[in-house]
């Protein structure tokens, strides 16, 4: 049984807390074109559930019914020869206490029963997953998510007051939601926590930085994960290329201030430089971003504990103009 590829719905499993969720919802709107419901996103988008800090799983749709006998039926459309796989029911908020564990077993082991393969739960080679979701089963191959992120929270070089590794993983995608392709520019990389998430993506990304010491860092913490990374020391006015993206953390620390002055200038060749522009700044810039000539497109605002961050989507308006 094959999806059809230009038909296919994934279904996507995920998790925040509620000081999360406003940048929980802004990665959704950015890489499926809008909101998630309660725990879940259904999306015609492929998107590898690694690439998120917050998507906990992801179930490509072969077969859907009213209930899960219906899936049994289908499920013998699934031909593996001598494959191993394994099948793995999903758990449902609404129906978790009408499904006992016993209950779980036995749907997985009567759906597993019609596919035409080796059952092996221990070490399969396709996994199968089933879940009910708004009085609909759904069933499909199944890929698990991975918290990339929480390895690089142990690096070399770091700040109090950087990114999380999380917010900045959310920070990336947000940026650049389609990554093939794109040229992308972080040129206030501070210790290279944006790059670092972005690298391990496989985003061909650009660091730079004012001051020396920063510039060392993230060159330092990058090679410690394997990655490789041009980052430069310099100001954003010096560069010529043109950026697909670029993603502004404005300098805030106490190593690493910018005057109002000099956050309009970043903003400025911010606009100058790339099409798409995520601003991560400490304070409300509404009206320097309007200076700056950059139109927002989205925004929300997160919180680490010990300050908020407020995240600005925005467009060059070069890219209309």
């Amino acid at each position: 049984m094959k999806a059809d590829r230009h038909l296919t719905t994934y279904l996507y499993t995920y998790a925040c807390n509620p000081e999360e969720e406003p940048l929980c919802q802004m990665e959704m709107r950015a890489l499926f074109g809008s909101d998630a419901g309660p725990n879940l996103m259904v999306s015609k988008e492929k998107i590898d559930p690694k690439r998120s800090p917050f998507i906990r799983e992801r179930i490509e749709v072969m077969a859907e019914g009213e209930t899960y006998q219906s899936i049994v039926e289908q499920a013998k459309k699934v031909v593996l020869g001598e494959d191993t796989f394994k099948v793995h029911l999903i758990k449902d908020n609404d129906l978790e206490e009408r499904l006992s564990l016993q209950d779980r077993r036995r749907i997985e082991r009567e759906i597993g029963l019609s596919i035409q393969g080796v059952a092996d739960l221990d070490h399969p080679t396709h996994i199968f997953a089933v879940i009910p979701y708004k009085g609909s089963w759904y069933f499909g191959r199944y890929k698990k998510g991975e918290s990339v992120w929480l390895k690089h929270q142990q690096k070399p070089r770091d700040y109090s007051t950087a990114l999380s590794t999380r917010m900045a993983r959310a920070v990336v995608n947000i940026a650049v939601p389609k990554i093939e392709g794109r040229k992308v520019i972080d040129p206030c990389c501070g210790i290279g926590t944006v790059l670092v998430e972005a690298l391990s993506m496989g985003i061909d990304i650009t660091g730079r930085d004012i001051k020396p010491l920063p510039a060392m860092g993230a060159r330092e913490n990058i090679a410690h994960f394997g990655y490789e990374c041009e980052v430069e020391k310099g100001a954003i006015e010096e560069v010529t290329e043109h950026y697909d993206s670029a993603i502004i953390d404005l300098p805030y620390n106490l190593c690493h201030t910018a005057s109002p002055e000099e956050q309009l200038s970043i903003l400025r060749h911010a606009n100058r430089i790339a099409d798409r522009i995520v601003v991560v700044s400490g304070e409300p810039i509404d009206a320097m971003i309007d200076q700056s000539g950059l139109m927002i497109k989205d925004r929300c605002e997160a919180r680490k504990p010990g300050f908020t961050r407020e995240i600005l989507l925005c467009e060059s308006s070069f890219v209309q103009g």
